[in-house]
């Protein structure tokens, strides 16, 4: 058995684990997370709003995966998970080296 199976041996109880608890207490995690973005939004006066929202929307999709991973995804048939698409580069002139 390679390094690698033998941690995922060892760690699969433990993300079962989180998965369940992800999926008792998702909607107050999700809370907490909006309730942060908030806070640290209104320390930083708003100039981050961007980022924030979308650390925010990060942070709920990956608690919305850990909670349905059951039978969904590739992770269950022994995959990796997809990579997001990244936004294209905007044209233009290339950067002056």
């Amino acid at each position: 058995m390679g390094l690698m199976d033998n941690m995922k041996a060892k760690l699969g109880p433990a993300r079962d684990k989180v998965s369940d608890l992800a999926r008792q207490h998702g909607g107050k995690v999700q809370h907490g997370i909006d309730k942060a973005a908030k806070a640290v939004d209104e320390r930083t006066k708003h100039k981050y709003s961007d980022k924030i929202q979308a650390g925010t929307g990060k942070a709920k999709h990956a608690v919305d995966r850990l909670a349905h991973k059951e039978g969904h995804g590739p992770e269950k048939a022994g995959g990796h998970p997809t990579t997001p698409t990244r936004p294209t580069p905007p044209e233009g002139p290339p950067p002056a080296s």
